[in-house]
């Protein structure tokens, strides 16, 4: 990690994400009667309820309607759920507005072209290591792992080491 990012990381106290192709591979499963199927990462999730254990509140801003990342938000302690979301900027400003953030204290992570607006007005923008080119190029650092593999766990553990939170005694309480 450059000391670029480790600075950037040390501000951040929101970690938002898109869903599909972040915590998730991507795939969109859709069963027989209309349901919805997904996988997601029981790494990620670990890592998602140490964020909220650290103080990092977490959110998802997606373009899709998912019962089961509602289930998934639930289990992880997510914070913020925007669901169908047409305009992801929107609903970032909105949060920005509600809880008296400045951009520069969400990361948000990313993987295809409706995220690169919300990558551009944050202080730390993430792309996952499969994500599309323009992402990767919108990011301040692309993750070492995919999205669905890890990736979200991956961010997560860099901002609490540069928040100087992610220690023995903090990762193994019961």
């Amino acid at each position: 990690m450059t000391d670029a990012i480790d600075e950037r990381a040390r501000q951040i106290r929101l970690l938002l994400m898109d869903c599909d192709g972040v915590l998730t591979e991507g795939f969109i499963c859709l069963l027989p009667d209309g349901t919805e199927f997904k996988a997601f990462n029981s790494q990620d999730g670990h890592g998602l309820k140490l964020a909220r254990r650290a103080g990092l509140r977490t959110g998802v801003i997606t373009g899709r309607r998912s019962t089961a990342l509602e289930q998934r938000a639930r289990e992880t302690g997510i914070e913020f759920l925007c669901q169908a979301a047409s305009d992801k900027v929107s609903y970032l400003a909105e949060l920005l507005a509600t809880h008296g953030l400045a951009g520069e204290a969400v990361a948000f992570i990313g993987d295809d072209l409706p995220d690169v607006p919300v990558m551009q007005r944050v202080g730390l923008a993430v792309a996952v290591a499969n994500a599309v080119p323009e992402v990767k190029q919108a990011a301040h650092y692309v993750t070492e792992r995919p999205g669905g593999r890890g990736a979200v766990r991956e961010v997560i553990e860099l901002i609490l080491k540069a928040q100087n939170k992610w220690n023995a005694e903090f990762l193994f309480l019961a």
